[in-house]
C-alpha cells in the first residue's frame, strides 16, 4: 500500500498507470470474497483521516517528515480542482460546444479516459488530491452569460445515472491505486436546478452518499456543494441550512464507517454553523488578492476553530504566481494550510490550457500546469522539475 506521499514509489506509479490502460476499458475493479457471507466487498488501498489539522493516508501523515522552508508540509492535502472529469452534456442544443478540436466531436468517455490516463504523472509531481464534481463546475472556467447545458450525476428525483457513475468508479479506483484522495462535490450551483425539489436534494446526497460507502471506497472525502454562498435554487444548499445536509452525510454509515464531510464558500471565511459541522473547512481565495490578505484569513478561521482543531483546505484558487515567495500556494504552505489550484482556458487560448475548461487536456503541457506543478514538487519533494 502507498502510506504518505514520501513513501510513493516511481514503479509503483508506472505500474498503476499501465494497469488503468486496462482497467478503465474493463470498467472493473478487483473483489474479495467477504469473510462471512457470499457478499463481495471491494479490494482497497487507500484511506483517508484526520487527526487534528492534519491529513493522514492508511495511518501515516500525507508527506510525512517534509518540511519545505522551514514551514512543515507534512499533514497537508495539496490539490487541484479537477471537477470536470466525469462531465457530460445532457443538453442537445448545448453539447455541440464542447467537441474535440482533433476529432471535431464530444466524448465523456474519452474525456474521463484522458483523466485516468493523467494521474499517475499528477501524483508522481506530488499531487495528493483533487475535486470531482458529481454536477461539475463551469466548462467555461468562468460563465457570465448563464449555463444552459444540463451535467448532473442525478435525475430529477435524485437517483444516480449509471453512466455517470461508470466514469466516477474508472476515478475513484485509479485514485485508490495511487494513494490519491478525492474530494467528491455533490451538488454545483448552476446544476442544483436539476433537482426538483429539496427532497430530491436530500435524496440524492443518501444515495450518492450509500454508493460511495457501498463500493468501499476509503478515499473519498464529500463537499456537500461548491460554494454554498452563490445562488442555489434549494434553500438546504445555501448558508444557513447547509449544516443539515454536512450531518446527515455524518449519520450515515456502512459496517462502522461514515465519510468525512464539509462544504465550500466563494470566499475564505466560513460561516459558525459549518465550523461546527464539518469534519474540515473548504474555502476559496479567487477573489483574495493578496498573499497577505490570504493569511488573515487562516488566522481568522483559526480563531473561529478555537480548541477544536480541523484542517483548512483551499480547494479552489486562481492565482498563478507561482514564481513568487509570496504565490497565494506559497502562502497557505507556510501557514500550515493546504491549496488547491484552480485552471481553466482564457478567451483565445490554446486547447493545452485549462484544467476545468471542457474539453480538457488532462496532460500538464501549458506553461500554467508546469508553474503549480513545479512548485507543487518543489513544496513536496516528489518528482522533478516538468518541462
Amino acid at each position: 500500500m502507498t502510506g504518505s506521499g514520501g513513501d510513493i514509489s516511481r514503479r509503483t506509479l508506472m505500474m498503476a498507470g499501465a494497469a488503468s490502460a486496462v482497467m478503465v476499458m474493463a470498467g472493473v475493479c478487483g473483489y474479495a470474497q467477504a469473510a462471512k457471507g457470499k457478499q463481495r466487498v471491494a479490494v482497497r488501498s487507500t484511506e483517508v483521516s484526520i487527526r487534528g489539522e492534519d491529513f493522514y493516508i492508511n495511518g501515516k501523515p500525507t508527506y510525512a517528515g517534509r518540511v519545505w522552508q522551514g514551514h512543515r508540509i507534512e499533514g497537508l492535502l495539496l490539490n487541484a480542482r479537477m471537477v470536470n472529469g466525469i462531465f457530460d452534456d445532457l443538453n442537445p442544443e448545448t453539447s455541440k460546444r464542447w467537441v474535440y478540436p482533433d476529432s471535431g466531436v464530444w466524448s465523456a468517455d474519452r474525456n474521463t479516459n484522458e483523466f485516468v490516463a493523467a494521474m499517475p504523472k499528477w501524483r508522481r509531481h506530488g499531487l495528493l488530491a483533487f475535486t470531482i464534481g458529481l454536477q461539475g463546475g463551469s466548462p467555461e472556467g468562468y460563465s457570465h452569460h448563464g449555463q444552459p447545458w444540463i451535467n448532473s450525476a442525478f435525475t430529477p428525483d435524485g437517483s444516480l445515472r449509471p453512466a455517470y457513475f461508470d466514469r466516477l468508479t474508472r476515478i475513484l479506483d485509479q485514485a485508490d491505486r495511487l494513494g490519491m484522495v478525492v474530494i467528491v462535490g455533490y451538488f454545483y450551483q448552476a446544476q442544483d436546478k436539476q433537482l426538483a425539489d429539496e427532497a430530491a436534494v436530500v435524496h440524492a446526497v443518501d444515495n450518492a452518499t450509500n454508493w460511495i460507502l457501498s463500493h468501499g471506497y476509503r478515499n473519498v472525502v464529500v463537499e456537500i456543494n461548491n460554494e454554498c454562498d452563490q445562488h442555489y435554487a434549494n434553500a438546504i444548499l445555501r448558508p444557513d441550512r447547509v449544516d443539515e445536509l454536512i450531518t446527515r452525510v455524518r449519520h450515515i454509515e456502512r459496517n462502522g464507517r461514515r465519510l468525512l464531510v464539509s462544504t465550500s464558500y466563494g470566499g475564505p471565511l466560513p460561516k459558525e454553523n459549518v465550523v461546527k459541522a464539518a469534519d474540515f473547512i473548504l474555502v476559496h481565495a479567487n477573489n483574495v488578492a493578496t498573499a497577505q490578505r490570504l493569511t488573515d484569513s487562516i488566522h481568522t478561521t483559526r480563531a473561529m476553530l478555537g480548541d477544536g482543531a480541523k484542517p483548512i483546505v483551499f480547494n479552489e484558487d486562481d492565482h498563478t504566481d507561482f514564481e513568487k515567495p509570496d504565490s497565494h500556494m506559497a502562502a497557505a504552505a507556510a501557514e500550515h494550510v493546504s491549496w488547491g489550484f484552480l485552471d481553466y482556458r482564457r478567451d483565445g487560448e490554446a486547447f493545452q490550457e485549462g484544467y476545468q475548461s471542457v474539453p480538457a487536456d488532462w496532460k500538464i503541457d501549458s506553461e500554467r500546469k508546469r508553474g503549480f506543478f513545479n512548485l507543487l514538487s518543489e513544496i513536496t519533494g516528489e518528482g522533478s522539475q516538468v518541462r
